[in-house]
């Protein structure tokens, strides 16, 4: 999935008419809850521009979630995958029918018929999202980095693609890098939670590249760390650093206002992998993890490099 602290959310309460406030603050509470490098960076956009970004972590989450959930019924045998993809279809029959400007009481189909009033956002980027999740549910390794992308584009790309209509951009460029960006933190997410997946049975890196630093499945399953893992993680970790640094270039491409909060999302993030290289590349039994301190320490150098010389 997209590697966050899983919890079940719990649904609204059907029977009550939720208000469109009601419905921005569930969406609004998730996004504290589930997302905290992500939280931060967006109590630095502009108020407006907020609620139609919890919207879509919220979306993002949910269907996020009802995989993960769905994966443990599945493993004890509690639930089909076709049951799994009815759930999904029903988040997709809603999203189409929230398009078509019918929503029921359902706090974040009323959170994005909101937000749809005001910006545009393709219908065929929350599908993508929604087919990136379903990629876990009967997941197949990896053979190459392009089929990795592929799943990236889809669980974390696309959100960028999202976000990006509300952020506001100058330059169609601004996409590309919004991508780049994507790819980026999912690749950081599959890096830092290397050990994690480990223990689901799951290798989320190229198996192309496990062979080139000669380092075998078995090994990884195992959790060894030796000269060829940290040669594998020092590559990984080179790639993403490379994607956050083309991504960079999107952001004087940005709204003014927007500019502050993407940055700080990218370098908070972008700072996993340096905490990993601290941890001395041990992603099985160290989680690599940023503090509030460490985080709200980036604010004056981004706040400098993105708005104090503009």
């Amino acid at each position: 999935m997209n590697h966050n602290d899983n919890e079940n959310n719990a649904g609204p309460e059907t029977e009550k008419l939720i208000t469109l406030e009601n419905a921005y603050t569930y969406c609004r509470q998730i996004s504290k809850v589930h997302a905290k490098t992500f939280y931060l960076a967006s109590m630095f956009l502009p108020r407006k521009q907020q609620k139609p970004i919890f919207a879509i972590y919220a979306l993002l989450r949910t269907v996020d979630d009802i995989v993960d959930l769905a994966e443990v019924k599945l493993t004890n045998g509690l639930i089909t995958s076709e049951e799994i993809q009815r759930m999904l279809a029903d988040w997709k029959s809603k999203l189409q029918a929230c398009y078509a400007g019918k929503v029921d009481n359902d706090p974040i189909m009323m959170a994005w018929h909101d937000t749809l009033k005001s910006y545009s956002i393709p219908i065929a980027l929350p599908l993508d999202l929604m087919d990136g999740v379903a990629m876990d549910i009967e997941f197949k390794p990896f053979e190459t980095f392009d089929e990795l992308y592929v799943y990236c584009y889809k669980v974390a790309a696309v959100v960028g693609l999202m976000t990006s209509e509300i952020f506001g951009y100058s330059d169609k460029k601004a996409l590309e890098h919004a991508i780049e960006l994507g790819i980026a933190m999912q690749l950081t997410n599959i890096l830092r939670d290397v050990g994690e997946d480990v223990d689901r049975g799951r290798i989320y890196l190229p198996l192309e590249d496990l062979r080139r630093f000669n380092y075998s499945s078995e090994e990884l399953m195992q959790k060894t760390i030796n000269d060829n893992f940290i040669n594998l993680m020092k590559f990984q970790i080179e790639r993403a650093r490379s994607y956050y640094r083309s991504s960079d270039k999107g952001i004087p491409m940005l709204e003014k206002q927007s500019r502050f909060g993407v940055a700080i999302s990218s370098i908070n993030y972008s700072n996993i992998l340096t905490a990993i290289e601290k941890n001395n590349y041990d992603v099985f039994s160290k989680r690599a993890y940023r503090s509030f301190f460490q985080k709200i320490s980036t604010i004056p150098y981004i706040w400098y490099k993105t708005l104090g010389s503009s």
